[in-house]
């Protein structure tokens, strides 16, 4: 999954404060504390760079989940803000992957049950964060929801450019979703909502989040059915296009294209090149991408001792 690095709205300083002035109303006039929620909904949403820029993942994984549970509680006072929905939709999506996904897939293979425990808990983040997206899609198109079903391409054509970002993390959750219940055919058969989803935001602005649309799309490609061409030619268009919109400055884009596609071809040259590539990116230089980088060099570090492993499963 490619990470956008606008990760998790809002800043801790503002948390604390929009939570003193709920608690502060929450006896006093209802437009009041109405108004008050209202201000304090549209300052998450807008949110900032303060986690995106960390360099601490582990000071990041215990901060989130305050900033989304206060999202949560505004958004039952305002449920249909859309800026809200969609940064819960983003916050829960970036949090399932970054601190409870990684985590079950490094454990697997020492502690099956703790990460069996822990994809489960991230396929739970994941539909709320996909469910976070949908709210804010029908919020703006009433009947989306279940036309998406039916009609999954012909139902986002009234969608515009100013979407992009909802469909994007409404994806990137999907997919996630989707990823962890392979067992199940019923979710397997929602991709096509998934597909369409992203497939309409790369139409609207191929180029939003520095190539973080083609990072998904590699992914997509390569469990889609049909397409022009090979899958594996479709998501190396996309990682050339992802690299050349972030400069090769998202290790993210390195990382999914050499576990996704460079394992699938049983190529190891190119799967350890790219992820010391990867490795070698400064999270430094690009403080907006700072806190992604660091946690897709974790995932690559990964990746990088279980090599003999998975090219061993591939080659069977």
């Amino acid at each position: 999954m490619a990470r956008h690095h606008r990760a998790f709205a809002g800043k801790a300083v503002r948390f604390v404060s929009v939570a003193g002035t709920l608690l502060l109303l929450s006896s006093g006039c209802f437009s009041v504390k109405k108004l008050a929620v209202q201000r304090a909904a549209d300052a998450l949403a807008s949110g900032g760079d303060t986690f995106a820029s960390d360099e601490d993942p582990e000071l990041v994984k215990q901060a989130v989940p305050f900033s989304l549970k206060l999202m949560e509680s505004l958004l039952a006072e305002t449920p249909d803000h859309r800026g809200l929905l969609l940064a819960s939709c983003s916050g829960f999506a970036q949090y399932a992957y970054a601190f409870v996904h990684e985590e079950a897939d490094e454990l697997e293979g020492t502690d099956y049950a703790a990460a069996e425990a822990l994809k489960l808990r991230a396929k739970k983040l994941y539909r709320r964060a996909r469910e976070y997206g949908l709210r804010g899609l029908e919020a703006a198109y009433p009947g989306l929801r279940s036309q998406l079903a039916s009609d999954p391409a012909g139902a986002l054509r009234r969608v515009s450019k100013q979407d992009v970002p909802l469909l994007y993390w409404t994806a990137a959750a999907w997919g996630g979703y989707v990823s962890l219940s392979k067992d199940d055919p019923s979710t397997i058969s929602e991709l096509p909502q998934v597909e369409a989803l992203i497939d309409r935001a790369h139409a609207l602005d191929e180029s939003w989040g520095a190539g973080s649309i083609h990072g998904l799309l590699i992914s997509i490609e390569m469990n889609r059915s049909g397409g022009t061409g090979t899958a594996a030619e479709r998501a190396r268009a996309h990682f050339e296009r992802a690299m050349a919109l972030s400069n090769g400055e998202q290790a993210g884009t390195l990382v999914t294209f050499a576990e996704v596609v460079s394992v699938e071809q049983r190529n190891l040259a190119e799967f350890e090149k790219l992820l010391q590539q990867a490795l070698a990116i400064d999270v430094d230089r690009r403080p907006e991408f700072r806190l992604a980088n660091t946690v897709m060099q974790r995932r690559a570090r990964w990746l990088l001792s279980r090599k003999d492993d998975l090219f061993f499963t591939a080659s069977k």
